[in-house]
């Protein structure tokens, strides 16, 4: 499912727009917008692109009126003049089909954005409020880190902190116990138990784990992934891997080393 990774190679993608101009767009779910076809397709017309930006999991595409963004929900996938930004993407078909097309935005130079869902969960905004994100956590520095974890309300377990979006923007599931378990940390330790070591230990594994990824191709990349099913062991020191719920989300780590 679409993470910062999967988010960011769609906004490296997505630059292939700058400088072309919106000629059409059409919303071809209803339910993928509140604001409905003929209002989205009226505040982009005629709206020229500039550089994509994302923070977290959202994807901000610039013009030179209102910003369109787009949020891939589970399986939303982007699709540039035929080129998908994605390979593939787990947990969702690898093929491409008519009838899971959201979202078409059509320039002047015969270009054509196209927004894929089968799960319907993308949204598609106009000017979202960027700031309901937590800085994002492909640039966040240690201090910002550690306010996100919580000094005075620290108690939550440290994986439920990394997934509020809100605090840290663009970690989801498969990059939290990737990031965790290269860090030597429990996902269920409180968020605000951390000394200095280990929370620059978290940052760096943090950033590391992220650049790995992306240069992977996925969160799904990543060594722990595989190995996310019952009876599997870890591949670093071969201990049976520990599977639970935390933060609302299923978890696999490995006690022997995961403090």
């Amino acid at each position: 499912m679409p993470e910062l990774v999967e988010v960011e190679l769609s906004r490296r993608l997505a630059e292939g727009l700058s400088g072309r101009t919106v000629a059409a767009v059409d919303l071809l779910d209803s339910r993928a917008s509140a604001l409905g076809p003929r209002a989205l397709a009226d505040a982009f017309a005629g709206a020229t692109f500039a550089w994509p930006r994302r923070r977290g999991k959202l994807l901000l595409l610039d013009t030179d009126g209102p910003t369109l963004g787009l949020h891939f929900g589970m399986t939303g996938r982007l699709v540039l003049d035929g080129r998908a930004a994605l390979d593939r993407l787990l947990y969702s078909p690898e093929r491409l089909e008519h009838r899971w097309l959201r979202l078409v935005v059509t320039t002047d130079d015969g270009g054509r954005l196209e927004l894929h869902d089968p799960r319907r969960l993308a949204r598609v905004t106009a000017d979202p409020d960027e700031e309901l994100l937590g800085p994002d956590a492909a640039g966040v520095s240690v201090t910002q880190l550690q306010s996100a974890l919580g000094r005075c309300d620290g108690r939550a377990p440290l994986k439920a902190r990394l997934l509020d979006q809100s605090r840290l923007a663009g970690v989801g599931n498969l990059i939290c116990d990737e990031v965790l378990w290269r860090a030597d940390l429990s996902p269920r330790r409180p968020a605000g138990s951390l000394d200095r070591v280990e929370l620059a230990r978290l940052h760096r594994q943090l950033r590391t784990t992220i650049d790995r990824l992306l240069a992977g191709g996925g969160s799904h990349t990543g060594e722990l992934t595989p190995l996310r099913h019952p009876g599997a062991h870890c591949p670093r020191d071969g201990s049976p891997l520990a599977r639970a719920v935390v933060g609302g989300r299923t978890t696999y780590w490995c006690p022997a080393h995961q403090r």
